[in-house]
């Protein structure tokens, strides 16, 4: 027999002044007053409405799966789940727990304070989240969000539906690869009908739901009322501004002046526009003669970390947040009367044919220009400034976000779907079925990493891989480094290169340039960051000690942390430590050794002298980054002949991010003999098959010993 929704004191409870004989059903305190203040706010929501037609429709639904549509800021980030919760509580528990996906851990972490706060329970107990290095979650937690991606490692490990009871994959529309592998492996499950009784609950804006709907097989829908309140009537600039930054900067001043009541919210497309905009308005409007405290301005993005709050702090001064796609449907700041949207968002797009990233700089959809005009409604309307003409958009945006699982790398996905057993990953359901070519090189790539077997499973190295929260590559080389005895500094290297690459912006003084160098070491960017994370922990993890160095402090730290679940995840697997030794010659081959083991496909050559790399795997034709410690050198310092990357990103000056030199003569002895013999025709390949012939006359009636320790199942073979 189903059992019956609970009923909470927001539906029958005592007034605040009796708020004292109110018990709290998820911890059993008495409610605070700071919960009917909150609750009194939660009533005023559109979503409020749709209440009981969606726990009627959580709880009868025979197919386990319910859809909700809803514009931004209507509350179904904060609510939904909540009452998720109560469903979940009024079963006893005998179902699991309720499991939130967000497609940004910032998101993930400032929802999980909004609703622990609302619930008028204790973060990391009822109310818990889970985001990459910071798990604030407990035995007792039922409530939990999530970064879609650390789920999605979660399931691909995991038969079944794991502890949860309820899963609520929020802002759908986003297209992030784990939610749309998420929909395809949970479809999968459900169409095996797997033991559980597991409830899905999909969030979403309006634009996307038909094809939703069609995914699901026509599940049920519950629709948001729209929000109270009228929409602002869009202003279009007749032309293009020549410079993004500085006509949004105009926009913002020219609101002080008029001190328009409200806050701000500017969109630029990426993170080093939000920088440069953040850094003239904090000068700008110290010099306004303004009757009220100056602005305050404030960035939102990925990389501000805990530092994400201030948006939702209250302050006499007035709020100006510059962000970019990051708050296009998440991040709802009810105090923005003002919005300014430069139409255009910078996106890293993969391309499989080069396995490189292009930079790409596009209009955003016509659903996400919707979603940044609404942040404005209101009593009375605000203002919604576009920094391009009508036509722009008309013409040039598509109707919805480009989906992710098309433009990116897809080797960790596929191999999470081969550790699910899914033997071809173009057979997993997708919203949006990634291109053949993007499946096809993953698989290649994968096997190259000794990843996969003959039959195309995954080898027990691939499911070594799989347990690492890193990219394949990286992980290879990580678990190269066990017999190479360098595990010490590849884990400092692996948290470094995943959690806080280096210097991204020039240095501001001499006096910074100076200190920065002091940093540089001999052998190239990958010793250099060893050098720059253990010059930090000797600081301290000194916040002043990065300002001066220009190094991000928040991602040193998540550095640190990564590090230590590393080292940690080593141990329960209990893979082989070495000790450090850093800084030593026989350390410097060993750690080029591990880094070729896992980067082998990420080698390039200086064809000239000049510092004109050719790319092993494809003809294309790079530089280094003007961060790289080669660049600095004095001259007459040569570029290294043979080089080693972690990024290659096509560009307007094509980079190399990352790279360090290393010897021909190891990637002969390192990399597959297929995957040399598969390179594309150049002096390069040439090269090697040279070598490759030369040291096997040399080896004739004996091994060689570095061939021969590198043919352990640990490492590529």
């Amino acid at each position: 027999m189903a059992s019956q929704p609970l009923r909470l004191a927001e539906e029958y409870g005592p007034s605040p002044g009796e708020s004292e004989l109110a018990v709290n059903p998820f911890d059993g305190l008495p409610f605070s007053s700071r919960y009917y203040e909150l609750l009194e706010q939660r009533h005023a929501l559109p979503i409020w409405a749709a209440r009981f037609a969606f726990l009627e429709q959580l709880e009868s639904n025979p197919t386990g799966v319910v859809l909700v549509s809803g514009e931004p800021g209507s509350g179904k980030s904060t609510q939904i789940p909540q009452w998720c919760a109560e469903f979940v509580l009024a079963r006893g528990f005998q179902k699991g727990q309720v499991t939130v996906t967000q497609p940004y851990p910032l998101a993930a972490r400032s929802l999980a304070l909004r609703v622990a706060d609302e619930m008028d329970l204790t973060l990391g107990h009822e109310v818990g989240y889970s985001i990459p290095q910071e798990d604030c979650t407990g035995p007792n937690t039922l409530l939990r969000f999530c970064w879609d991606r650390l789920l999605l490692q979660e399931v691909a490990s995991t038969r079944g539906t794991g502890v949860w009871g309820v899963l609520v994959l929020d802002e759908a529309q986003e297209r992030s690869v784990a939610s749309d592998s998420l929909q395809g492996l949970l479809q999968d499950a459900r169409l095996e009908n797997l033991p559980g009784d597991l409830r899905v609950v999909v969030v979403t804006d309006p634009a996307l739901e038909p094809k939703l709907r069609a995914f699901w097989g026509n599940p049920p829908i519950v629709h948001i009322p729209r929000e109270a309140g009228e929409r602002p009537s869009p202003i279009y600039r007749d032309t293009i501004p020549p410079d993004r930054v500085e006509a949004a900067c105009q926009a913002v001043l020219e609101l002080c002046r008029k001190e328009a009541p409200g806050d701000v919210l500017v969109y630029l497309p990426s993170e080093e526009e939000i920088s440069l905009c953040c850094e003239s308005l904090s000068r700008e409007v110290e010099s306004l003669p303004l009757q009220r405290l100056p602005p305050r301005v404030l960035p939102l993005h990925p990389d501000c970390g805990q530092a994400v709050q201030a948006v939702y702090e209250d302050m006499d001064a007035r709020k100006v947040v510059v962000t970019h796609w990051l708050a296009d449907f998440s991040f709802s700041l009810p105090s923005i009367q003002h919005v300014i949207d430069s139409g255009l968002e910078l996106r890293s797009v993969y391309n499989p044919r080069i396995r490189a990233e292009f930079q790409v700089l596009r209009p955003i959809s016509k659903c996400q220009a919707e979603a940044r005009r609404l942040r404005a409604r209101g009593f009375p309307p605000g203002s919604c400034l576009c920094l391009y003409p009508k036509s722009f958009l008309e013409l040039e945006a598509p109707p919805l976000p480009q989906p992710r699982v098309c433009e990116e790398n897809l080797c960790s996905l596929v191999l999470l779907l081969k550790r699910r057993q899914i033997a071809e990953p173009g057979e997993c359901h997708f919203l949006d079925q990634p291109a053949p070519e993007a499946l096809m090189q993953a698989l290649e790539d994968l096997d190259y990493l000794a990843a996969l077997d003959d039959d195309g499973d995954l080898s027990d190295l691939g499911v070594i891989l799989s347990e690492f929260p890193l990219a394949p590559e990286m992980a290879k080389a990580l678990l190269a480094s066990c017999e190479f005895d360098c595990v010490d500094e590849m884990l400092t290297l692996a948290a470094m290169l995943t959690a806080a690459p280096g210097f991204t912006r020039p240095p501001l003084s001499a006096e910074e340039a100076a200190l920065r160098r002091a940093l540089e070491h001999a052998d190239g960017d990958h010793s250099s960051l060893i050098q720059v994370y253990e010059a930090f922990i000797q600081s301290g993890a000194d916040e002043a000690w990065c300002q001066a160095r220009g190094l991000n402090w928040a991602a040193l730290c998540q550095a640190h942390k990564l590090r230590g679940e590393l080292l940690e995840l080593m141990q329960r697997i209990e893979l082989p430590l070495s000790l450090p030794a850093f800084g030593s010659e026989q350390n410097r081959r060993d750690l080029q050794k591990a880094l070729v083991s896992g980067y082998f496909l990420k080698v390039a050559r200086d064809t000239d002298g000049t510092g004109n790399y050719l790319l092993l795997t494809h003809k294309h034709v790079a530089q280094l980054s003007s961060y790289c410690c080669y660049r600095s050198r004095r001259a007459p310092a040569r570029p290294p002949p043979w080089v080693l990357y972690h990024n290659f990103t096509i560009s307007k000056d094509n980079c190399l991010s990352i790279v360090s030199e290393i010897e021909p003569q190891m990637l002969v002895e390192l990399a597959p003999p297929y995957f040399l013999s598969n390179l594309p025709p150049s002096e390069s390949r040439d090269l090697l098959n040279q070598l490759r012939e030369g040291m096997a006359d040399s080896s004739a009636g004996s091994e060689s010993s570095s061939v021969q320790e590198f043919r352990d199942p640990c490492v590529l073979q």
